[in-house]
């Protein structure tokens, strides 16, 4: 895709979020719910699909285009980018980094066009920030697998058409090996879901439990058509590096729309009778958050680059997602504190981004995680002992 028209889609996508979805912010955090039209739309402008393959009915944006991208839809509820999120991002890239070609033609266009959407079913009760220790068990019998076991925290669970199961098909494996992945059909028998999360922030978004009791499907639903080795715990790592950077360039769109919050109320709240930008303190609160956005904005741009280049895949993202939602933090932080006692009521913008920025340090690997995988990058075989 050329600069024209990547400009195209960013100059669409910033009005989108500007003059639709941010006058309805309140409402979807009163109603926990993006309203239908909004979907629709998200449809029809191709958001479902921005990071598939235009050969599978995609976008096919570049991880350096996404970036971009994400720093638009970033500026608003982290609910909207949500619902398309994983179509593009940790499911759909199950497919597009594991699947058989027969996979990708049957499913990828549907995840394009948003007919389908798509959840990555890998964290587990017991397995967060180590998904090496899943439990969930899948046992061949005739031309089908059976799988058991239960899911947490699933991103578009009461949404979905289709489940990105991870599953263990060798009990006798090492624990990152033996690891498969299963396309689960959201009406598969023996597969229910638990109430929708009640959570902190990021209201509109929904999350659950899955659980699946010997849950039957044959045997070409498994990804990429093999069981074990380490095929599926691979494919969940690159998956994850992926969103690592997507996530990041969130923050930084967050991080914006923060900026711009902060830097509008300085300059229209009186105190003493002057204007609070006006107090040193304030501006030091103000010059903090915008360096901190600006060195979030380069370092997410910079990192997109190598991992496009295929220099890194790993460090790269990992600190890029490391820093950023950490840097959101802070910037969500100094926001509320210069809107004073405003910041910390509800309906005000400032209030609900410090509650939805928190989730950021959390999935698509913890900052504990990301600073694991960090040192070991560059220290080596010496971190390991």
């Amino acid at each position: 895709m050329d600069e024209q028209d990547l400009g195209d889609i960013l100059t669409s996508v910033r009005t989108f979020v500007r003059e639709r979805v941010i006058p309805l912010e309140t409402k979807i955090e009163d109603d926990d719910e993006i309203p239908m039209e909004i979907r629709e739309t998200c449809k029809t402008m191709g958001l479902y699909g921005f990071a598939i393959p235009e050969e599978f009915g995609g976008i096919g944006l570049t991880m350096a285009q996404e970036v971009e991208l994400a720093f638009e839809l970033g500026y608003t509820t982290p609910a909207l980018r949500s619902l398309f999120g994983t179509n593009n991002g940790i499911a759909g890239h199950v497919l597009l980094d594991g699947g058989t070609e027969d996979q990708r033609k049957s499913w990828l266009p549907r995840l394009a066009s948003g007919e389908v959407t798509a959840s990555f079913a890998l964290t587990e009760p017991d397995a967060g920030s180590d998904p090496s220790s899943l439990t969930t068990r899948a046992v061949r019998d005739g031309q089908d697998w059976v799988l058991t076991g239960s899911k947490r925290y699933i991103t578009n669970a009461p949404l979905a058409d289709v489940f990105m199961v991870f599953a263990r098909t060798n009990p006798d494996a090492a624990p990152a090996r033996g690891i498969s992945t299963f396309l689960v059909p959201a009406d598969a028998p023996g597969l229910s879901l638990a109430p929708k999360d009640h959570k902190m922030g990021q209201r509109g978004a929904w999350t659950c439990d899955v659980h699946l009791d010997e849950v039957r499907v044959p045997a070409e639903n498994l990804v990429g058509g093999q069981a074990g080795l380490d095929r599926g715990f691979r494919t969940a790592m690159r998956c994850l590096a992926h969103g690592r950077l997507h996530i990041a360039a969130l923050c930084v769109g967050m991080a914006q729309r923060l900026v711009d919050e902060q830097v509008r109320f300085a300059r229209e709240r009186e105190q003493g009778g002057h204007l609070i930008a006006a107090y040193q303190l304030i501006q030091g609160l103000v010059a903090d958050s915008v360096t901190d956005l600006y060195a979030g904005r380069a370092l997410a741009r910079s990192a997109a680059v190598a991992f496009d280049a295929g220099t890194d895949a790993t460090v790269g993202p990992s600190t890029a997602k490391y820093f950023c939602s950490e840097m959101v933090g802070r910037v969500a932080d100094r926001a509320v504190q210069i809107h004073g006692g405003a910041g910390y009521m509800r309906e005000v913008a400032v209030e609900r981004f410090y509650r939805d920025a928190r989730l950021f340090r959390i999935y698509e690997g913890t900052s504990q995680i990301q600073q694991v995988i960090i040192a070991r990058g560059v220290l080596g075989d010496a971190a390991r002992g």
